[in-house]
């Protein structure tokens, strides 16, 4: 009898350490999944549009979307392309090295890390963007660390009628445009 009571013991005390660490390996994952990560001086090698560029990642070539806004696409002339020489000009300022914080969702559809992207001063490039009139507030959630900040750029901008939001500015958002043009999505 005492064996079996061992036994039992055993058991019970096997299955409440199995449950113990299932229930703190889920919330582990979870706690990773909305904590926001910051990943330090990367080397941007690559513009590739208003709101996409790529880096290198421990030896490994990423690319990377920038959250909270969207920029004209490259055939939505001539914003697109100025949008695009922008973040080159930003990311030349901080002579191609940037922090990368990621929020909620690390990556898109497409693979991309989901990104904040900071200058070594501080300065995020995404709100800078949006700032001065290259690109427009873009919200998706669960990243929206930074939405109210990035909310009161646009308008900023909207009301000193900067870039885009010019009287000469984009005549269709870089979402309708997508719509329209079915190879940009």
């Amino acid at each position: 009898m005492a064996d079996m009571n061992k036994r039992h013991w055993k058991l019970i005390t096997v299955f409440l350490t199995l449950i113990l660490i299932l229930v703190y390996s889920s919330y582990d994952r979870f706690q990773a999944g909305t904590k926001p990560i910051s990943i330090v001086y990367v080397r941007v090698v690559k513009v590739h549009d208003g709101d996409t560029l790529s880096i290198i990642l421990n030896g490994k070539r990423e690319k990377v979307r920038l959250i909270g806004m969207d920029a004209p696409e490259l055939n939505q002339r001539p914003w697109g392309l100025k949008a695009k020489k922008y973040l080159g000009e930003l990311l030349s300022i901080s002579k191609w090295i940037v922090t990368l914080e990621l929020d909620v969702e690390r990556r898109d559809k497409y693979g991309r890390l989901l990104c904040y992207v900071w200058t070594p001063d501080k300065k995020m490039i995404n709100l800078q963007m949006i700032k001065d009139g290259y690109a427009m507030l873009l919200t998706i959630p669960p990243n929206i660390k930074y939405v109210d900040e990035l909310r009161k750029a646009q308008h900023e901008a909207r009301q000193r009628k900067l870039g885009i939001w010019s009287s000469r500015g984009l005549k269709e958002s870089p979402r309708d445009y997508r719509e329209k043009h079915p190879a940009y999505r």
